[in-house]
């Protein structure tokens, strides 16, 4: 075999195994990492399905939601409306202030991927300012209707 061929060859294979490997390392779901700039981290999502059976099961226990954007509001939470308006941001930080800085928070706006929303950042960022420590960020990558209401999850009686 020609040494044309077997470098051929070889390019070939490496370059189908760089191929196969950058796209195994993509993903559809919206998991924060090293590389990204997100203020929150893995373990600070929490899932649709787990805040549902939390408010079905044992509403007398159920963290602080709150809702920091201009979406419906899940049942249970409390609307502060979207955080990336100061008077917004003024009302998150007045409803939080005398809570003891471990309360359990779920914050959620779900007007679109919320790697992507303007109002989760600031909200998100804020609270960990003021010292809070178990701050969750409900986990919507697409929106409030495909990840939580589509799913039929308890939304508040208006």
């Amino acid at each position: 075999m020609s040494n044309k061929i077997r470098l051929t060859i070889c390019c070939l294979l490496i370059g189908g195994l760089w191929f196969s490997s950058a796209k195994a390392q993509t993903s559809p779901v919206a998991v924060p990492s090293a590389l990204n700039n997100y203020p929150w981290t893995e373990h600070e999502l929490m899932e649709p399905a787990l805040l549902a059976a939390n408010i079905k099961e044992n509403p007398a226990k159920l963290p602080l939601i709150l809702n920091i954007g201009a979406v419906e509001d899940i049942k249970g939470a409390k609307h502060i409306g979207a955080a990336d308006k100061t008077e917004n941001l003024k009302a998150l930080k007045a409803m939080v202030t005398t809570l003891p800085k471990n309360a359990d928070i779920v914050i959620y706006c779900g007007c679109c991927p919320f790697t992507k929303c303007p109002n989760i950042r600031p909200a998100f960022q804020e609270l960990k300012k003021m010292g809070f420590t178990h701050i969750k960020l409900l986990n919507l990558p697409v929106n409030l209707q495909t990840n939580w209401i589509a799913k039929g999850y308890p939304l508040a009686v208006n």
